[in-house]
């Protein structure tokens, strides 16, 4: 018998990728179930299966940097609870990585990818479930997304919660708006701009960064956090980067931009936070002196 359980749960996650650095995305979860009727006349209740797997989606999978532990791109060291990696990008730059164990998914997979990710988790899942579960199979999709978007990677150290975490990130559509009439271009120029971005920031920023290279540390509730990152993959801003931010921070540069030949025209920005969710934010473009 078959169970299956379409669009289970999202993630939000970073991971390292050998070209493109680090990534910032989000997948939707499906799951399927094989297995043999039990004394109830099912294969397992689908309140165990949405709660086991969610639960351990949640809590292994979302909000943290995901690290293919096979790849001979990196070099992993472990102090205690504390995780540090240097991660050897394809240009021969390095992306470095530090925090609590907890900040991380240590995949035993030569490379990040839908089908790598799901087969490790089906690993780790293999004692989740009643006998009658004969098989467990994962699949993991990206968002079917026809306008623009990006990928972004960022920390946010005031948060209570995961957000802390100095390298997760967001697959994030956009959506902009001039005096009401949506505009295309500006979409793209941003979903082009924070490709594979990194948004740090500024107050962030400790001693050593330089043209090339940007060191990123700070102390959150789950402990100690760093991030070395070339400073090509990264876009400084000078406000935490919640989604709330970060939408009045594209409103108002878009504003600023527009302003000697748009005097006084509202920009508006609709930014996504991954799936289904988001900030709206508006600005005007000044007027001329």
């Amino acid at each position: 018998m078959h169970l299956f359980v379409d669009n289970l749960t999202n993630i939000d996650f970073s991971y390292l990728d050998h070209r493109r650095g680090l990534v910032g995305e989000t997948w939707l979860a499906n799951a399927a179930l094989d297995g043999a009727l039990d004394n109830q006349g099912m294969v397992c209740d689908f309140g165990i299966v949405k709660k086991t797997l969610r639960h351990w989606l949640d809590d292994q999978l979302d909000h943290r940097l995901l690290v293919p532990t096979l790849s001979p791109h990196l070099a992993l060291g472990r102090d205690g609870e504390q995780v540090d990696l240097a991660w050897t990008l394809h240009s021969g730059e390095r992306i470095r990585v530090s925090g609590p164990q907890q900040a991380f998914a240590l995949v035993e997979a030569e490379a990040i990818g839908a089908g790598s990710v799901a087969a490790w988790s089906v690993r780790q899942l293999a004692s989740a479930f009643p006998s009658s579960v004969e098989q467990l199979r994962l699949g993991f999709t990206c968002e079917e997304i026809a306008d623009p978007y990006y990928h972004y990677s960022h920390g946010l150290k005031k948060h209570s919660g995961n957000c802390q975490r100095i390298a997760h990130g967001h697959r994030s559509r956009i959506r902009i708006y001039l005096d009401g009439e949506r505009n295309l271009e500006w979409e793209r120029n941003w979903a082009e701009r924070w490709e594979d971005i990194y948004l740090g920031t500024r107050e962030d920023l400790v001693e050593g960064s330089d043209e090339k290279i940007l060191h990123f540390a700070y102390r959150a509730q789950q402990g100690e956090f760093a991030l070395d990152i070339p400073a090509r993959r990264c876009e400084l801003v000078d406000c935490d980067t919640t989604v709330e931010q970060l939408a009045l921070y594209i409103a108002r540069s878009i504003a600023d931009t527009i302003a000697a030949d748009l005097p006084g025209t509202e920009v508006q920005v609709r930014a996504y936070e991954g799936l289904g969710k988001g900030a709206i934010a508006s600005a005007l473009a000044p007027q001329k002196a």
